[in-house]
């Protein structure tokens, strides 16, 4: 954590996964000088990839249940799919942050994704931060996409 200090990072992902005692002994180690953010669900699971993983019940309810475990330890927040939003954003009110991957312009392509959301549809089920990942750094003019993204908030 002390790399990621020194890099200028204020926030700093986990996986939830991980258990309570990680999640608690990695907030210990922040010391308060980074926000941990434990990932949920991955985007690109979908229901039967759970089963596969042996993760029984729906995702929103993994979902949720990581993400209590994460309050619990002392997260900052969370990374979660915005299709979990409406499950997640009743339960944890602010300031717990829910981050959300997986968020693609209208009309394009999930590629690898399985739970994709636009930044509109994001923002207004309760998402705090978006991560937009490919559909900037594939795109053949970043910073044309990029603006896109802005224009469309």
């Amino acid at each position: 954590m002390g790399a990621a200090r020194e890099l200028g990072a204020s926030l700093l992902t986990l996986h939830a996964g991980g258990g309570r005692a990680m999640l608690a002994a990695a907030v210990e180690a922040a010391r308060g000088e980074l926000g941990l953010l434990a990932v949920t669900v991955l985007t690109h699971l979908d229901p039967e990839a759970l089963a596969e993983l042996a993760l029984p019940g729906a995702i929103g309810d993994r979902a949720l249940a990581w993400a209590r475990l994460a309050q619990a330890a002392g997260c900052r927040g969370i990374v979660c799919s915005a299709q979990e939003l409406g499950v997640l954003r009743p339960a944890l009110p602010p300031p717990f942050l829910l981050v959300t991957p997986g968020i693609r312009p209208p009309a394009a392509a999930a590629g690898d994704q399985r739970r994709v959301a636009t930044p509109e549809t994001a923002l207004a089920a309760g998402s705090d931060l978006l991560v937009v990942g490919r559909p900037l750094t594939a795109a053949p003019d970043p910073e044309a996409a990029l603006a896109a993204f802005a224009a469309a908030r």
